[in-house]
């Protein structure tokens, strides 16, 4: 595998690195994070075509973009060639079906072939329901096999979200590509560096993301209760203060609170929250989520015991940018400095990420976490 990464800001093309011998007309796969004022120019989509005239070219906005560093308002692009691996890319728009689900399922069907041996997702951060998508996605992974990605962002504006393959990007999209062969190593890692406290309590009355009852009480009287002066802030001030989720397992997922309705007392998330879940409220320092970044770079690396993995793709939230203000580079850099100098970084803030929990074959949809997917063919 070998990778070329360039950078759009301020106007102009910069070569932030590149393998040696790399070849633009061999490349197969160019990989698009960039915030929506870039992205969205037909220019942008122009000039990639003509610099990597054989590859698939995919887009996604973003929340601010990851090389070796973090950029804001810029496109970060990179181009894999790959000397033993194929890619194959599918594209759909979420109206084309009845639901979220089905997005997911129609995308899993597309991308089965022979010796899929990984899957990476980019899909609106708007439009789409994200537990609903991974759970078509699951349904339908027949061979098992990993599927990473994130959901496309706005900055901290909640409105509009791109996603393209092959031409300006738009909304209501969702990109699968899939990556074919038996040299390819695809591994991954997340983690949140959340703290719960609080007493665990039982979903009672939910509709998909949308909560109404904990332990029979209205939800938003409950919130408010705990995040006491915070109450004052919301819905901003739950960015602070997300829920972990538990199903059934040990393990838990994270759960943002994206808004609040003070009519009916709910709460709205940006995943699922299923009836007989149990819950707590979490909240994270400074230090632990710049830490958890560091782990979920470890986690990824699982795999990677004799050498350094070609390519990291590491997808942040959105909340911990926001809360992390003027130290989120420095979660970045916690999590570069777990890679050695040969691989290549590249990355976005997103509304949601996409990534199994540990050793399981099921992906799930993840807030306020790192999440990691490394590759390396040999």
């Amino acid at each position: 595998m070998k990778t070329q990464q360039l950078l759009y800001n301020n106007n102009e093309w910069t070569t932030a690195s590149s393998s040696p011998s790399f070849r633009n007309s061999n490349c197969q796969l160019v990989i698009v994070f960039g915030s929506k004022g870039y992205i969205t120019l037909a220019e942008i989509t122009s000039h990639l075509k003509r610099t990597y005239p054989k590859a698939d070219i995919v887009f996604s906005s973003s929340s601010g973009e990851i090389s070796n560093n973090l950029l804001y308002e810029s496109v970060v692009v990179t181009a894999i060639e790959f000397e033993k691996t194929t890619v194959a890319c599918f594209e759909t728009s979420y109206d084309l079906h009845a639901d979220s689900y089905h997005v997911g399922k129609y995308l899993m069907q597309e991308l089965q072939g022979q010796d899929l041996c990984g899957v990476f997702i980019l899909s609106d951060g708007k439009n789409i329901n994200g537990s609903e998508l991974v759970c078509g996605l699951n349904d339908y992974n027949t061979t098992n096999i990993p599927v990473t990605g994130g959901l496309a962002g706005d900055g901290a504006r909640f409105e509009k979200t791109f996603v393209g393959l092959n031409e300006v990007p738009s909304e209501g999209k969702v990109v699968a590509v899939g990556f074919y062969g038996t040299s390819l190593e695809v591994s991954n890692g997340y983690f949140g560096g959340w703290e719960e406290f609080g007493r665990e309590r039982t979903i009672t009355k939910s509709d998909k993301n949308v909560l109404f009852e904990l332990d029979g009480k209205n939800a938003l009287d409950l919130y408010k209760e705990y995040l006491g002066p915070y109450s004052d802030e919301l819905p901003g001030s739950a960015l602070h203060f997300p829920f972990s989720i538990r199903t059934g397992s040990d393990e838990f997922l994270v759960r943002t609170i994206l808004g609040v309705n003070e009519n009916d007392g709910s709460l709205t998330s940006a995943g699922n929250l299923p009836v007989g879940s149990k819950v707590r409220l979490m909240k994270g320092t400074f230090d632990k989520l710049i830490a958890g970044s560091s782990e979920a770079a470890k986690d990824s690396l699982l795999k990677y015991t004799n050498k350094e993995p070609q390519l990291a793709i590491l997808v942040s939230c959105v909340g911990r940018k926001i809360i992390l203000h003027d130290r989120t580079e420095e979660e970045v850099q916690a999590a570069i400095d777990i890679f050695g100098k040969q691989t290549c970084i590249t990355g976005f803030y997103s509304y949601g990420e996409i990534a199994p929990i540990n050793n399981s074959t099921n992906c799930e949809l993840h807030n306020q976490t790192m999440a990691i997917t490394t590759f390396s063919e040999s």
